[in-house]
């Protein structure tokens, strides 16, 4: 079985526009559409069992809807969704209760479109009342393509959001970009053995032996096979990942099983 952990979708009135914005923004080229069902179309022809959205609230009206949306289509058709929350958000408890009573497995933070640093006191009592509910936290770790100038996310912020949640976030942080986009020196002096699951997404290609070096010093116990889909191919990052000759053993926990433990799920509940 193969779980892309970290992939994104927008309404189909608004994708073609949004991905346009972007692009353009980022300087990157999309996979595909952005739709819904293009990344479920696309997963049919890359051999991905299951994929999982991580939406963006960029502003705070957002997050009703994005988590009505995410509530409603949660488990269809293979995916799954994380909900989506604002660090201005007026009633962060009751949010983070529809999002936990809908059955979501977390929260997707985005601290460079959300305009907070990590370790900022609004998403370190995001990430207290999640973890109290049970629920994970995946974040955008490192640079971002579209933000260049200036990190929201960097090892040393995980670090002190670590140090201000101890005993609280441990094991229900995911950091996205294997924990730091375009750091890979600064997440291995930094991160390593830290706490913390780190996703694959959009940094397989840029430096692979980095990448190879990062999974096995954190451990293939922490790892979540993702691509950033629709920024980067699915078909691909398989190929990439199974290119490490990480041994059959690691390529499971890393493919699905890592995935299937955070989701609460069973392969018998997702295969058909």
């Amino acid at each position: 079985m193969i779980i892309d952990f970290h992939t994104h979708t927008f309404p189909d009135a608004i994708a073609a526009r949004t991905i346009a914005y972007l692009t353009e923004k980022g300087g990157i080229k999309p996979y595909r559409a952005g739709t819904l069902s293009s990344l479920i179309e696309n997963m049919r022809q890359c051999g991905i069992d299951c994929s999982v959205v991580l939406p963006v609230a960029t502003l705070p009206k957002q997050v009703d809807t994005i988590n009505r949306v995410s509530a409603e289509n949660n488990g269809k058709n293979h995916v799954f969704f994380a909900g989506g929350i604002h660090p201005d958000c007026e009633n962060v408890g009751a949010t983070l209760d529809f999002i936990k009573q809908s059955g979501l497995f977390g929260v997707k933070l985005h601290p460079d479109y959300q305009g907070v640093h990590f370790d900022d006191k609004r998403y370190l009592n995001i990430m207290y009342e999640a973890a109290q509910r049970g629920l994970y936290i995946v974040t955008h770790a490192g640079y971002d393509v579209a933000f260049r100038d200036h990190v929201h996310c960097t090892p040393d912020m995980v670090l002190h959001a670590l140090k201000e949640l101890k005993g609280v976030i441990e094991d229900k942080l995911i950091l996205a970009h294997l924990g730091g986009y375009d750091m890979p020196d600064e997440v291995l002096d930094k991160l390593i053995g830290a706490p913390v699951y780190m996703d694959t997404a959009a940094v397989l290609r840029l430096y692979p032996d980095k990448c190879k070096e990062i999974i096995l010093r954190h451990g293939v116990d922490k790892i979540l096979f993702a691509s950033d889909s629709p920024w980067d191919s699915q078909r691909d990052y398989v190929t990439i990942l199974k290119s490490f000759a990480l041994g059959d053993e690691a390529e499971e926990k890393i493919f699905c099983e890592n995935a299937l433990r955070i989701l609460s799920k069973e392969k018998t509940d997702i295969l058909p």
